[in-house]
Formats: C-alpha cells, structure tokens, sequence
C-alpha cells in the first residue's frame, strides 16, 4: 500500500463547515467557476429529451436538438423570468415553450416566437435567445460550468486526459438513480469517501471484499484524487454476494479486473470504476448543512440485454453502503457543531482528506494555516 503523507494536518475549522458565509463564498469562487458533472448522454436519447441541473439558485436546461447536438441553457425566460422546463428530466418536444407568454425557443436557446413583441419598437428577436451555458463532454459524461468565461475544460481538469480508457464510459447506461438529501456540509461527504480509515467498523461487508489496507492512490493532488483497492476475490465485485452481475468490460486489464478504482473530482462528484459496472455519485449542496447525492450504476447496453441481467446486488450494496456513510457524515456534522470541537490532526490513512483540504482553500482562495 502506498499512501502520501498526510503532513501532519488537521480537519478544516468548523467554520468551513457551518458558515453560511463561507457557504456564499464557495457559491461564487467555487461552484459558479468549476466545471461541474451533470450527467450523461445517455440520458439524453432523442430530440427533445432533456434533464435539468440546478446550481445553488441557477436551473440549467440539458437538452438534445434535432442534429443529435446537446445545448446547455438557463432554465429562464427572457421575458418574465418564468422557468421553461420544471420536471427534472423528460421529453419537451421540437421547442422550449414559455407557459407564461407563450415567448418560445428552438432547442439551441434561439428565440422562436414572441407574441405581440412584433409592436415593439427595435425587438430583435435575436438579442433575445437563451443564455447558454459552458457544456464539455468527457467519455459521455456531460459537465457544465457557469462561469461568464470558463476556463478550458482540459486545462482544469488535465488528470482526465486519457484516463479509464479501458472502460466503455461513452457506451454505457444507467439502470438505476438513487437520491439522497444529506443533513451534512458537501466537504463532510468528500472526506468520507476519500478514506477508508472508517471501513472495518462502519462497513463490514465492504472491508470484507476490500480490506482496508489495499489502497494505492495514484493521484495525489489536484482536482482528481484516488486510485485502487484490490479485491481479495480477483474475480468479483462489490456486490452483496461478492461476485459480478455481468462479464467484466473487455478491454480491461487482468489487474483491472482485480480492483475497484475510487476517486473524487472537485467539487462534484465520485467515480467508482468496478470491473462490470460503474457507479457514479453527483454531489449537489444544497446549504451550508445540506447536500443532495444521487446516484447512478452503470452498466454496457450488451449486459443489460442478456437474459438472467441483475443489478441488484450492486445496487443494494451501494445503497446499504451510501446510507451508513450518511449516518456517520451527519453524526460528525452535528459534532463539529459543538463548542467541545476542535479540528483533530489526520492520520496517515486520510491523506487524501489532507489534499483535498489543500486544494479546497487554493479554490477559495485561503491560504493553509
């Protein structure tokens, strides 16, 4: 097992934790400025099929026109204001319509049709499209940034580039979504699943399949942090029943198929690359005390399709898994609360947790006391 050092530092203090004002810094410095996982294309099948991704007070539409492309766009009328779309995902046809007005837009944000603007004078419908937001796609995975003028997608996160190549990302579906709101800070949830200090007594079952010790993190700093955990059973999974619910991807390596591969992207999400599926959890703040989760087992179209297909052991570990986490990322939220709490130094264990902090005050612009 190789681990970097954790350097000798302690949690953040309990303001990051529970201050809203830091809670409104992070919202400007962090949130509207970080490309952030929105979902897949997956989800997006047809014209007109969309899904909505809420940032803080931002709505933003996802949605596929009828060329295949897929826009990004704030999920607001330019008119009144009134939101477009308000189920979080469907099917909004061949145009966005405003219920308010009836102002109504092509599926790449133009403005369609105004009714009666036509009295204005100087209305130009072209100054009066939806406003766009950055979209980059990564191996179908679908990020956006809210920034005014984001920088590159590969330039802030340059870990991706040509990682997990031997999983079928782009091809894969989602058989099942779980959400779940959190009664925790966002950073409580990303230091849980960075360490697995806590594994022998909070996840029997998972320490069972991958002991504690078999980590070897091989991204140390940055945006992306992680790496493997060896399997003791080479030819399972994290399931309930240690086995795999479908043939491993083709193309990974025999180690691969040996190791479940972990890893955080600040500031929205966790990938855990299994050898048969991948489950990818988005991570949304929801306050300073609130964080929703939700969570998506992808599997390759060709194992969804062959008789006797079950995802249920993967999913049931997982849920069971994600629910003990929360109990525990809810308990240390609460604590942090009290005034007995002082910040408590990281073992070498949590390492990750050290970086994470590391990178977090770089993004906000603090320095490391």
């Amino acid at each position: 097992m190789k681990l970097r050092s954790a350097h000798g530092q302690c949690m953040l203090a309990a303001r990051y934790f529970d201050s809203a004002d830091i809670w409104q810094q992070e919202q400007s410095r962090i949130f509207r400025c970080n490309w952030l996982l929105a979902g897949h294309v997956s989800a997006l099948p047809e014209c007109g099929s969309y899904f909505l991704h809420e940032v803080g007070r931002d709505s933003v539409i996802v949605v596929r026109d009828n060329a295949g492309n897929i826009h990004a766009l704030h999920n607001v009328c330019r008119h009144r204001g009134a939101r477009l779309c308000r189920a979080p995902h469907g099917k909004t046809g061949p145009v966005l319509p405003c219920s308010y007005h009836a102002w109504t837009y092509a599926l790449d944000g133009t403005l369609q049709h105004a009714p009666h603007m036509q009295d204005v004078t100087g209305f130009d419908k072209a100054a009066w499209r939806l406003s766009p937001v950055a979209l980059a796609e990564w191996r179908g995975f679908l990020f956006l940034c809210l920034a005014s003028a984001p920088q590159p997608f590969d330039v802030v996160l340059p870990a991706l580039a040509g990682r997990f190549a031997h999983w079928p990302l782009a091809a894969l579906r989602s058989v099942h979504q779980a959400e779940y709101e959190v009664a925790a800070n966002w950073k409580l949830l990303f230091h849980n699943f960075s360490e697995c200090y806590h594994c022998p007594g909070a996840h029997p079952h998972l320490n069972k399949l991958t002991p504690y010790r078999n980590s070897d993190n091989d991204l140390e700093e940055g945006a992306l942090l992680g790496g493997p955990m060896t399997m003791l059973n080479a030819q399972g999974s994290m399931t309930t029943h240690g086995g795999r619910c479908a043939p491993p991807f083709a193309s990974l390596a025999a180690e691969e198929r040996a190791r479940v591969y972990y890893y955080t992207l600040f500031p929205s999400a966790f990938l855990s690359l299994h050898p048969d599926y991948v489950l990818v959890h988005r991570v949304q703040p929801l306050d300073a005390g609130r964080t929703r989760m939700t969570c998506d087992w992808y599997f390759h179209p060709e194992a969804i399709a062959a008789p006797g297909f079950d995802a249920q052991p993967a999913i049931e570990f997982w849920d069971l898994t994600n629910r003990q986490d929360w109990t525990l990322c809810e308990s240390a939220m609460r604590g942090i609360a009290s005034s007995a709490w002082t910040p408590g130094p990281y073992s070498e264990l949590e390492s990750q947790l050290a970086a994470f902090d590391r990178h977090y005050l770089e993004a906000l612009g603090e320095e490391r006391a």
